[in-house]
């Protein structure tokens, strides 16, 4: 039977000399209590302090890493240490399995002692199914592990290597096959931009982003860190300072507590991470477009109302400011967030069941997650089991060593308890919609414009994905001539017609006051036109404050740009690689041969109602894990004669490639590998 861990308890508020205790985590986790034991041979002693750091740091970033091939990250060692003993793989088995004091693993011909390892690993329950036997088969499903900077953590566990006589041909143990613990996971819109599948991390495409005021469910962003738990009661246990607990069915909730509504966007952290990459540096984390953010209206009960039928006494809690709220979910993850938030009647912290009018989706909590509005969505925590009130913020890796930020010069030194953890979110806006030329007359906002209508703002218009390879935006037919051989023009037309839309949010309930657009690369500026979705009877807002997005519309005339002769590429320059400049597939050194683009910069920043605006640039708020992406976001768009056809001919418009200098090749190679993968597994579904 497991040992039930320490918690940390306030049993007075105003008496701290009491001893704390440490606060549970998910208990399913540990089936056995986290002690050491002489195993059968001595083990290398337990890693100093600052490797355990890292290793917190790096399991955080586990799941953002790039796929590293096998070959990269073997750890056979052809020739044992003669110093480390030799184990049969019956005595890891038999001896260190899940439920030993001293769990083993190997991997490949290696055997390493990862009791010390379990604290900071954030998914214990998978590690521990894979003590007794091997790795590989989990590193297998989780490829992301295959890191040699992990492979360089795991040698600090380094207790012996397997016997000989146990290993194949290949120098090797047998090859074993596990359960995938994703092979339950819920079937997703073939829409999504897929970034992992295993776990899912997936963003919509602009064009589905923002069409709707409130993010359709099937299109809400997906950001999971492990697979999403099978259904069960759904009970939810709050555990109060003095170490008392309440429990809650789903149903008690429904029936006993007034049912409360609160219209909120979720943001990632990592939100507009490539853009960050792209103009700022190397960034570790899933590289992100403008669509890690949603919005929608959630259903539910209020935190602060619950605590108080729990029994927490918040005319009591003098310290109430030092306290946290702490969220645990079924799958591994647990967060905090501060107690005056969780107990504000306007924060509208809300533990919701409902999702846009319909019953929340496993992807997204079911049956019930927590909604803190403007709040980090790392703090609304998935599948909620538990509820604590500590004096102590959540103990886990994503609240301690991941969702933080650094200044530009502290990559790979970060003092990661002097940082605060991310709570509230600052100011962003990104553009989603781009038509230019023609274009323009489809687009079902615009007067007179457009083949849909209502809450299709995209109508039947070309769209810039800003996830996605090059796309074409626009175009301008040209005077066609008796000969069909009119000439290239050397500038636009005067007056070219473009439209453009795309959504703005800021943290805390700060409502969006103004959104400012330059279509020439912020030589001069002009507003956009807000929405105002909650006087739409169709999509009311709720809550007691700005806690959801604001989309925003623009109609203009771009500059005059000038145009280079239509002249045929010599056969050599046809396939040369990406221009880093201007992303159109021209390699730097021929850029001299070639005819001179000249293209534009759209640029959005948006500013709250605290007159809190956007940094200009991503190189003053760089840090390495590429968290709160918010400078101006900016799209090139360059034009392009093209021949004339049967009177068709004429200029078209094109964005360059939106992942940026050296993620062309990678952005296609992954989406085929998603291809192929969702085809053979049906998980793309």
């Amino acid at each position: 039977m497991a040992t039930r861990i320490p918690r940390i308890a306030i049993t007075s508020l105003l008496n701290h000399s009491r001893p704390r205790r440490a606060p549970p985590i998910n208990l399913r986790l540990l089936p056995r209590p986290l002690h050491t034991t002489s195993p059968p041979h001595p083990p290398k002693p337990s890693p100093k302090a600052s490797h355990l750091a890292s290793l917190l740091l790096t399991t955080s970033l586990l799941l953002t890493l790039p796929l590293l091939s096998k070959s990269e990250t073997s750890s056979l060692d052809p020739s044992p240490s003669p110093s480390l003993p030799l184990y049969h793989l019956s005595e890891i088995h038999q001896s260190h399995g899940p439920t030993s004091p001293e769990p083993w693993v190997t991997l490949n011909n290696k055997v390493y002692n990862i009791t010390s390892w379990l604290p900071a690993h954030p998914g214990g329950d998978v590690i521990l199914r894979a003590a007794g036997g091997s790795l590989e088969p989990y590193w297998d499903i989780f490829t992301i592990h295959n890191s040699p900077h992990v492979k360089e953590i795991l040698e600090e566990y380094l207790i012996g290597y397997i016997h000989p006589s146990d290993l194949g041909p290949d120098g090797k143990p047998p090859a074993t096959s596990i359960e995938d613990p994703f092979v339950n996971d819920p079937l997703r819109d073939k829409r999504l931009i897929t970034h992992t599948y295993k776990p899912r991390n997936a963003e919509p495409p602009n064009q589905e982003l923002d069409r709707g005021f409130y993010t359709e469910n099937g299109m809400f962003y997906v950001r999971h860190h492990m697979w999403v738990p099978e259904e069960d009661g759904g009970e939810l246990v709050v555990e109060l300072p003095d170490g008392e607990e309440r429990r809650y069915t789903i149903g008690e909730l429904k029936k006993r507590f007034k049912t409360e509504r609160v219209t909120a966007t979720l943001q990632c952290s990592g939100n507009r991470r490539n853009d960050m990459t792209r103009h700022a540096g190397k960034t570790n984390g899933l590289q992100w477009g403008v669509g890690a953010i949603s919005n929608a209206v959630w259903e539910g009960v209020k935190l602060k109302d619950l605590l108080q039928d729990a029994g927490l006494e918040l005319e009591q809690q003098e310290n109430e400011k030092d306290m946290h709220a702490w969220f645990v979910g079924r799958e591994a993850y647990s967060a905090s967030i501060p107690l005056p938030k969780a107990t504000d009647q306007n924060g509208d912290v809300l533990l919701a069941w409902g999702m846009n009018g319909e019953t929340l989706p496993r992807d997204h909590g079911f049956p019930l997650r927590v909604v803190v509005p403007g709040n980090v969505a790392a703090r609304s925590v998935k599948w909620l089991s538990r509820i604590v009130i500590s004096d102590e913020e959540a103990t886990s890796q994503w609240q301690r060593r991941d969702y933080k930020s650094f200044g530009p010069n502290e990559g790979g030194k970060e003092d990661w308890d002097k940082a605060p953890s991310i709570q509230e979110m600052p100011v962003t806006s990104a553009i989603t919609g781009v038509w230019v030329g023609e274009c323009v007359k489809k687009v079902s906002w615009m007067p007179g414009g457009g083949i849909g209508s209502g809450e299709r703002v995209n109508g039947g218009g070309r769209t810039i994905d800003m996830a996605a390879t090059p796309q074409k935006v626009g175009f301008t037919p040209k005077p066609t001539s008796s000969d069909g051989n009119t000439p290239c023009p050397e500038t636009t037309p005067d007056n070219e017609p473009i439209a453009l839309q795309g959504y703005a949010y800021s943290g805390g309930g700060r409502k969006i006051t103004r959104v400012d657009v330059s279509l020439d690369g912020g030589a001069t500026w002009d507003q956009a036109q807000l929405v105002d979705d909650c006087s739409n009877p169709a999509t009311p807002c709720y809550g007691n404050k700005s806690w959801g997005w604001t989309r925003w519309r623009y109609n203009g005339t771009l500059p005059v740009l000038s145009l280079p002769p239509t002249v045929p590429l010599p056969p050599a320059l046809a396939k040369v690689g990406q221009d880093c400049e201007d992303g159109f597939g021209r390699s730097v050194s021929l850029m001299g041969q070639l005819p001179k683009k000249q293209c534009t910069t759209l640029i959005v920043k948006a500013t709250d109602e605290s007159y809190n605006t956007q940094p200009e640039s991503h190189k003053g708020i760089y840090n390495v894990r590429g968290n709160l992406a918010t400078a101006w976001h900016r799209v090139k768009i360059c034009p392009e004669c093209t021949k004339g056809n049967g009177g068709k001919g004429g200029l078209v418009w094109n964005t360059g490639e939106t992942y940026g200098c050296g993620f062309r090749k990678e952005a296609e190679e992954v989406r085929e590998g998603m291809r192929a993968a969702s085809e053979s597994t049906g998980n793309g579904k």
